[in-house]
């Protein structure tokens, strides 16, 4: 599952994401609400936490412009502030939930939880493509022959050539949308994934492949 985590605190966001990552979520990870914006509209996400103190852009105005463009995406506010009237206008933006800092990382956990629950009952939590089946709830990644758990990296590289077949898929993309924009990792890790994934589809005699396009990036296709 992967969220957005809209924090300009450092040591809270870097704190937030250790936490999130540890139990199994990607997450990526704006300072201002700006970013958060511009992330938004890049990508696919199952959940946002978002701040309302944040430079640049509030958290509110964030909320409201992403509601506005008709994005359903469960939100959970932060904010130091406890007043009633804070809250009222969080949820009246279009909030999910409401978490007030200080607050301990099992409740944080259990609102993300409850606000991705029903988004997550909805959604087909099964990939399917030739006679390779992924599994979004366990990142197992199967065919009649046997199956591989993915490593979480591993997970989100297939989960996104799974849900853009024949569309090539950059380099750079792979690294934005996984790795992230401060990453330090380079560019050729996703080659390294790349190879492990296609070890685990000829293993599990699959019938598609991960095939490179000059210039264009990678694309999962069915064998002739």
């Amino acid at each position: 599952m992967r969220l957005l985590l809209a924090e300009d605190e450092k040591a809270l966001s870097k704190a937030m994401a250790t936490i999130l990552e540890r139990n199994k979520y990607s997450v990526d990870v704006a300072c201002d609400g700006q970013e958060a914006l511009e992330y938004l509209e890049a990508g696919n996400y199952d959940g946002v936490i978002l701040d309302i103190m944040m430079p640049k852009v509030d958290g509110i105005t964030v909320l409201r412009t992403i509601r506005k463009k008709g994005n359903l995406i469960p939100v959970l506010l932060l904010t130091a502030k406890s007043e009633v009237d804070d809250k009222v206008l969080g949820l009246d933006a279009g909030a999910n939930d409401y978490l007030t800092k200080p607050f301990h990382s099992r409740e944080l956990l259990a609102r993300i939880r409850a606000m991705t629950r029903t988004r997550t009952a909805q959604a087909d939590s099964r990939l399917k493509m030739g006679n390779v089946t992924l599994d979004r709830a366990t990142y197992e990644l199967s065919t009649p022959t046997g199956s591989y758990r993915l490593a979480n990296k591993e997970f989100q590289m297939m989960e996104m050539l799974m849900s853009n077949p024949k569309n090539p898929i950059s380099s750079e993309r792979f690294m934005e949308k996984i790795w992230g924009y401060d990453s330090e990792a380079e560019i050729n890790v996703v080659w390294v994934y790349i190879s492990y994934l296609r070890k685990k589809l000829s293993v599990l005699h699959a019938n598609i492949q991960i095939k490179a396009q000059r210039n264009a990036g990678y694309t999962l296709e069915e064998m002739a």
